[in-house]
């Protein structure tokens, strides 16, 4: 049986830090390692970052990204098409787009996907906001950004119907062979996707 070597204080931390998505309990314990060691240039810092975000983080009302400002700085960039709205699953989505400066739209997050095994309904996400935005006559089209799951897609196909006779564009990601992608290493689903999403050459 393994001995402690460290007092309850580390060990919550170490616990608390596994919990974290990518960390499991020998990455926590190195990273708790690593704050402790370094109280001054990371924990003492890390501290009052966390404590700020606490205090001032909100969920931005209009389209569900989260923020220290409501409406989010993205619902408030001027120079962003309005006539756009990027649907996505979770806020991590809406960064990664942003991060990859693909789009320069506006966004709506569901907050998940249907999932009935899951007991996630229509009612659990932000189905009714979307509908309530894409009937301003200024919104032009909606990109449906969700993952190319059994869940992502039923949702897609769920928002889609919710959408219809409101007059706007509904399109969605493409799916198939990635950038750098080599077709050998692929599975069968991403080919077959890749083969009926062709596009002229």
């Amino acid at each position: 049986m393994a001995r402690r070597v460290t007092g309850p204080e580390i060990e919550r931390l170490i616990q608390l830090l596994a919990r974290l998505p990518g960390l499991g309990p020998r990455s926590a314990r190195r990273a708790a390692l690593q704050l402790v060691k370094k109280r001054d240039q990371l924990l003492a810092p890390l501290t009052d970052a966390m404590r700020t975000v606490h205090d001032r983080v909100r969920v931005c009302s209009a389209c569900g990204n989260v923020d220290t400002a409501d409406p989010c700085t993205v619902c408030t960039d001027p120079t962003r098409d309005g006539s756009v709205i990027v649907v996505v699953e979770d806020v991590a989505d809406l960064w990664a787009l942003e991060r990859a400066g693909a789009v320069n739209a506006r966004y709506h997050v569901l907050g998940g996907v249907l999932s009935p095994l899951s007991g996630i309904g229509p009612d659990d996400l932000d189905i009714t906001g979307l509908v309530e935005r894409a009937s301003d006559p200024a919104v032009k089209e909606i990109i449906l950004a969700v993952n190319a799951t059994v869940d992502g897609q039923t949702t897609a196909h769920y928002v889609t119907d919710r959408l219809e006779g409101l007059g706007v564009k509904v399109t969605r990601l493409a799916h198939g062979v990635p950038v750098g992608g080599e077709l050998d290493y692929l599975d069968e689903g991403t080919l077959t996707a890749a083969i009926r999403s062709r596009t002229p050459f």
